[in-house]
């Protein structure tokens, strides 16, 4: 997955630069035109079905997560909420994106890696993983430029700036047997656990986001982002895809559907040996939700 990412860093970062897009934040933005004096607020509940695939390494013990979203969905221990707001003015946007979900995955959906060198014994098998998650996100917008597109309607680009908070509390369970090192692990009815506790870090983030108004009510949205740099995670990037169109407007109050594509990926490591912790793992899938805006 390492290579994969690093070609697609070099395009995220051109994306960036060249061709903005639009990921964390999942709403559709006032049309690029004369911007206004006055805030238009939006919130856009959604749902995120994902592919989850990678590495979670927990007290040096490691296991690999291979996801689809069907089987999430079947794995959800609690219901996921999933949300979006914006405020905009003018040229500025402050905007905020939370994703929360809790998982419990069987010995189907998971599988074991390997034990950290400084641990004595081999791993054994794994019996599963509880997996539970936060990831918000808090930022500012800066539309930079808008114009007329060749094909019609109307073009803007945004840089934006933030930070994402991480939150994770994870639990690995093992098959106990004589060749499993139990020396710091929790041993509950016949099945070792590796706890990790609450891990909790903040990446800041940097990207940009093209809006194209191609349509009275029809709104096409890409982003991309890269952040952490070794302040929190080693590395992380975030891509999406989203189009919203208008249902109805009642009241002053606007609903737009919403429906898009979203990858997010993360490396994050802290410690070493028998506390050694490591989430590296790239979700991504459709999405779907509904904007109020007024």
């Amino acid at each position: 997955m390492r290579s994969v990412l690093g070609v697609f860093v070099g395009i995220a970062t051109l994306l960036a630069t060249v061709w903005p897009a639009a990921g964390a934040d999942l709403g559709p933005e006032s049309i690029p035109g004369v911007p206004t004096s006055q805030w238009r607020l939006s919130f856009t509940p959604y749902g995120w079905a994902t592919w989850i695939k990678g590495d979670q390494t927990v007290k040096g013990r490691t296991v690999g997560l291979d996801v689809d979203p069907v089987q999430m969905v079947e794995h959800l221990d609690t219901l996921p909420f999933m949300g979006y707001a914006e405020a905009r003015n003018g040229p500025f946007a402050f905007y905020g994106d939370i994703v929360y979900a809790k998982l419990g995955l069987d010995a189907d959906r998971v599988t074991s890696r390997g034990a950290h060198p400084a641990i004595s014994g081999s791993l054994s098998a794994s019996l599963g993983q509880e997996f539970e998650q936060t990831v918000a996100e808090l930022g500012g917008v800066y539309q930079i430029g808008k114009w007329t597109a060749p094909s019609g309607g109307l073009m803007a680009v945004d840089v934006l700036a933030g930070a994402r908070y991480w939150h994770q509390d994870m639990s690995i369970n093992l098959a106990l047997t004589n060749t499993l090192d139990i020396g710091d692990l929790v041993v509950t009815r016949g099945i070792a656990v590796a706890r990790g506790g609450g891990v909790d870090w903040v990446d800041p983030v940097v990207g940009a986001r093209l809006r194209h108004h191609f349509a009275p009510g029809q709104e096409l949205v890409l982003r991309g982002d890269i952040g952490g740099f070794g302040l929190g995670s080693d590395l992380t990037w975030n891509v999406a895809a989203t189009y919203s169109f208008v249902i109805c407007t009642q009241d002053g109050v606007t609903y737009s559907g919403l429906v898009g594509y979203r990858a997010l990926d993360v490396d994050y490591e802290q410690g070493s040996g028998r506390t050694q912790y490591r989430y590296d793992v790239l979700q991504h899938g459709p999405l779907s939700g509904l904007t109020i805006s007024f």
